[in-house]
Order: C-alpha cells, then structure tokens, then sequence
C-alpha cells in the first residue's frame, strides 16, 4: 500500500478564487447600482431610448477593449487602436463616397484589412525585432495620426457620401436592442469562446502569466503574440467601420482618444495590467460600466469633467487590486509549496 499525502487545505487561495470568478459579477452589479441610482434622479434614464443610446455607446470602446484583452493578457499593450479607427473610418467613407455603388460588405471589409495590416506591423516589430509594445504602438500612433491627417487634408467625409444601408447599421435595432450592441455581443462570446476552449488561447494567459516557462514547455510565443496584436488591429479596424456607420461622417479627429478609454475598460473590467488574467467579458462589462457613469452624470446633470476623474479612479483601484491579489496568490502558493515539502 502507498501512502497518499493530502495537502492542508488552503482557505484563503479558496477565496481569492472565489474572488476571481466573481469579478464580473461584481462589475454587473456596480453597472446595476449606478443605473439605479441615476434612474432614481432621472427617471427618463430608464426609457428604451436611453439604454439603447447606453448600448450603442459602450458597443465601440466594447469592440476594442476584446483586441486590447488578446494583448493585455500576453503583457503587452495596443496604443494605436484608436488611430486605427479613425484612419479606417475615413477610407472606408472616402471609398464610398468615389465609389457609391461599392458592396455593403466590402466597406467593412476594408477596415478589417487597414487594421489587420497595421496590427501585424505592430505584432512584428513586437515579436522579430523585440522592441517593447508599448514603444512600438505609442510610435504607430503617431505615425497614423500623421498619415491620417495628410489624407484627411481638412477634408470630412458627410452622411451624404455613405449609403443609407450602411448607415442603418449604426442605428437600427432588433427587438429594441442595438445592431452595434448586437454585433459586439457576437464578437465576445466568439473570442471568448475561444480564448476558454481553445489551445491558442489558452496560451495567450501562459504567456502573460511567465513567458519563459510557456516558452520552455512549447509555448510558440512570437506567433501567439503576433497572432493577438491581428486581432486587435482587425477588430480596430472593424470598429472604424462601424464609428462611420454610427456617426455617418468622419473626420481627421476620429477615434481621438480612444486608446486611453480603452485601456480604462479593460483594466476595470478585471483584466490585469501585469497580464495573464482577465475575460474579454469583463472588459466589455468594463466599457458598458464606464458609459453608463458618463451617461448618468449627463442625466444627473453633473459636470461632465467628474467622468474623467472617476474613471482614473477606478483605473487605479483596479490596478491596486490586481497587485495585491497577484501578491496574494503568489504568497500563499509559497505556503502551499512549503507546506507539501513539510509533509
């Protein structure tokens, strides 16, 4: 008979899962809170027109926010994302507006491709010559704005050069619930999906989590991490489209902004800013909890500088949580390990 050692058990790593699994929860609830609070003061917060204007404008930060959790995880950052919206948004309403006659489809299309190109720029700059993400997409930036704004030449794309079909995608709705808002929806729970079932994605959190030990145990790590700066410049590119769709004309301010928001959503959201933990579920929730304070000052009538301030408290907090629960975790995974050579 061999003997079977069992550890003791270890309460407190009980809880801080615990604490992980329901992080989104507890976003939902804050959501919950806030748009009770503001409906309270402002019944009109309430009505289906409000809440669908919420949706539809949290559905872009929302869409960019599940490319920047691909990067995040994998301890790297996407700054460009909101340069890319705003380049693609323009050629993709310059492209309508010489050629009106121009495939519904292809328009969305073709800012999939402007993104999909620049990301992979990013992602092997990134990966082949090793220069650190944050550099490589502050630098992309830039260099987009730049190339934007010679494009762009003072010039702005009006309602009047996009389709009419176009432009319902940004407004109408099915069952009172937006086709932007509907668009995401499917857009997270795929990569969700994926990034849960699917080696790749799993892959993505080893990295972030120790990217020497998943390069020791196989881990393609150059590949994986080109493979998530794709899918953000894809997605970036995508939500241009729709910026277009949605406000029907563009100009060289377009996605200003954007990158900064962004990354507020998906660290509140619960994805840690050190990598290797987080849901492109929480940063969607992330984006639809920092729109619905925004709107709720509005409806409050609050000024609206207060949006900004909140929002980098909350960026801070999350950040300070994720530290100490990363430092939790690791200490009491010291414990545990001493503990089983004891034994």
């Amino acid at each position: 008979m061999t003997a079977q050692l069992e550890l003791p058990p270890q309460p407190t790593l009980s809880r801080v899962g615990t604490l992980l699994r329901a992080r989104e929860l507890g976003i939902g609830i804050v959501i919950a809170i806030v748009f009770v609070t503001a409906t309270l003061k402002n019944h009109a917060f309430a009505n289906s027109h409000s809440v669908q204007q919420l949706l539809t404008g949290a559905a872009l930060i929302a869409l960019l926010g599940v490319g920047e959790t691909l990067v995040i995880v994998t301890r790297n950052v996407d700054l460009s994302v909101g340069s890319v919206v705003g380049l693609s948004a323009y050629v993709v309403g310059s492209t309508f507006k010489h050629h009106p006659h121009m495939p519904i489809l292809l328009g969305f299309v073709l800012g999939i491709a402007i993104g999909a190109a620049i990301g992979a720029i990013n992602g092997l700059i990134t990966t082949v010559a090793r220069v650190p993400s944050l550099v490589v997409t502050l630098a992309a930036l830039y260099i987009i704005r730049g190339v934007d704004g010679v494009i762009v030449n003072g010039k702005t794309i009006d309602p009047g050069s996009i389709p009419k079909v176009f432009q319902e995608v940004g407004y109408r709705t099915l069952f009172g619930v937006p086709w932007l808002a509907i668009i995401v929806a499917v857009v997270v729970a795929v990569v969700g999906y994926a990034m849960r079932s699917f080696r790749a994605g799993r892959d993505l959190y080893a990295i972030g989590s120790n990217p020497d030990a998943a390069a020791l145990a196989g881990v393609p790590t150059g590949r994986r991490v080109f493979t998530a700066f794709l899918v953000s410049g894809s997605l970036a590119g995508l939500a241009g489209a729709l910026f277009l769709a949605l406000h029907a004309q563009v100009d060289v301010t377009g996605g200003n902004g954007y990158e900064l928001t962004v990354i507020a959503a998906v660290v509140v959201g619960g994805v840690a800013i050190f990598g290797g933990s987080g849901t492109v579920l929480g940063a969607a929730l992330g984006a639809v909890l920092l729109n619905t304070i925004n709107q709720a000052l509005v409806a409050s009538k609050v000024s609206a500088f207060w949006n900004d301030a909140i929002a980098g408290a909350l960026l801070l907090a999350a950040i300070a949580f994720d530290r100490w629960l990363s430092l939790r975790i690791a200490r009491n995974l010291r414990s545990a390990e001493g503990a089983h050579r004891n034994v």
